[in-house]
């Protein structure tokens, strides 16, 4: 059986967890693969709503083995904390249901000092990130600095890594941010009890994998955040620290292009992002708040992570192809198409113009970006309900135009569409 991956198609926040949930009924591993508790994915079962941030979405399939691969890095509190109400809500997440990479990198109180004083300093510039110690991690982690998991095997070691790891953090915390030391006894004390409980979830994630796939089981790949987050072709620096592009699957899991299947895109019917930087559909006034919503509802446009509102506008497949050419998506699945019920008229960005020439692809610089005026192709909206609907053939025939001119537009398929917030609220297009 192939590796399956699931790619945000946009700025993140797209519904990839309550698509991953939807595919992984077929699937007997989903891994994760990059970021940290950043992410935010929901799943709503009924009247049940499950807000995960470093545990794969399948989690809450009780046939499905669970892995947080090496390209993801780890708060250890955070998980035990997500593990922990899990676990009083009937979810099994014993070793056997979820498993971590030995290679994936560990989140510290000393990353996440380090994140707020960096932000703080930024002032007016600021990124706008989490303030979670992703960053830093990365950076330890790259810089060949950092902390992993596989030393909660080892209590001495990690307890001097902690040490040392917390001194040398304490230094800049100290001298250049003037900012409070770190209690590297207590931190280190605090990762010791972490360790007693996650140690015995340590496994050789790319070796288990690769067992899975040969053996022939279905493996699904989740991502984090979106194609225009990425390190490399994202928005930099409006950026996330990973790649949570289809390379970064790869490498985040430990397992080579071959055994790539299908490479899911998730889409909204629309474009949303939090954060700072050019957005060139951006709307604002009573067609934002319309797409947005009051935040009353947990579909509303606000961050799981953050609970910060979304900047929302229409939907733009300049980003869509660029994330096409990226990942080389072979489906999309779209989201939120509920949302522009009673829309009069719907508006697609089909292409940039920059003093009076057109461009078709996704500029790398920002200040191209920023300069760039959609031109919008404009379709009829629907008024009807469609939340109940479940077979394509009964959407409004406008609302059908809309998922078949994406796709058209796209050059992909379109089998899943997303009508609500719960798991049934699905289409699925054959």
């Amino acid at each position: 059986m192939p590796l399956n991956i699931i790619i945000g198609a946009q700025w993140g926040d797209e519904g990839k967890g309550r698509i991953t949930d939807l595919l992984a009924a077929k699937a007997d591993v989903v891994a994760r693969y990059s970021g940290g508790d950043n992410a935010g994915h929901t799943v709503t079962i009924g009247a049940d709503v499950f807000k995960l941030h470093l545990i794969p979405s399948g989690i809450i399939h009780d046939t499905v083995a669970c892995i947080i691969g090496n390209g993801v890095v780890i708060n250890p509190k955070v998980l035990l904390h997500e593990m922990d109400a899990l676990a009083a809500r009937g979810v099994d997440v014993s070793p056997a249901c979820l498993q971590i990479s030995r290679r994936a990198h560990l989140i510290t109180p000393a990353h996440i000092a380090l994140d707020k004083a960096k932000e703080m300093q930024r002032g007016a510039e600021a990124i706008g990130t989490t303030l979670r110690g992703i960053g830093p991690a990365y950076t330890d982690k790259i810089s060949r600095t950092g902390i992993r998991a596989g030393l909660f095997a080892d209590p001495e070691e990690l307890a001097e890594a902690i040490q040392a790891h917390v001194e040398a953090h304490n230094e800049v915390l100290t001298k250049i941010y003037n900012m409070e030391p770190l209690d590297a006894n207590v931190v280190a004390a605090d990762f010791a009890a972490y360790a007693q409980r996650l140690a015995p979830h340590l496994v050789d994630s790319g070796v288990v994998i690769d067992e899975a796939l040969r053996n022939g089981r279905s493996v699904l790949a989740e991502g984090a955040q979106g194609t225009l987050l990425d390190i490399d072709h994202g928005t930099y620096p409006f950026v996330t620290s990973s790649a949570p592009t289809a390379g970064g699957a790869l490498t985040g899991l430990g397992v080579g292009p071959k055994v790539v299947g299908e490479i899911m895109g998730v889409a909204k019917a629309f474009t949303t992002r939090v954060g700072s930087g050019p957005f060139p559909t951006e709307l604002d006034g009573d067609m934002a708040m319309r797409l947005r919503g009051t935040g009353a509802n947990p579909w509303d446009e606000y961050g799981t992570t953050t609970g910060r509102p979304r900047r929302v506008g229409w939907l733009d497949m300049v980003i869509l192809r660029h994330a096409h050419r990226v990942n080389s998506l072979t489906e999309l699945a779209l989201t939120k198409l509920d949302i522009l019920s009673g829309i009069p008229e719907i508006k697609v960005c089909v292409g940039y113009e920059i003093d009076g020439v057109r461009i078709d692809y996704f500029p790398s610089d920002l200040r191209t970006l920023a300069r760039c005026q959609p031109i919008y192709d404009t379709l009829p909206g629907w008024q009807e309900d469609i939340m109940d609907v479940r077979d394509f053939a009964q959407l409004p025939a406008n609302a059908q135009a809309y998922v078949n001119y994406v796709s058209e537009q796209l050059g992909v398929p379109i089998p899943i569409i997303s009508v609500g917030p719960g798991r049934a609220q699905t289409i699925l297009k054959g």
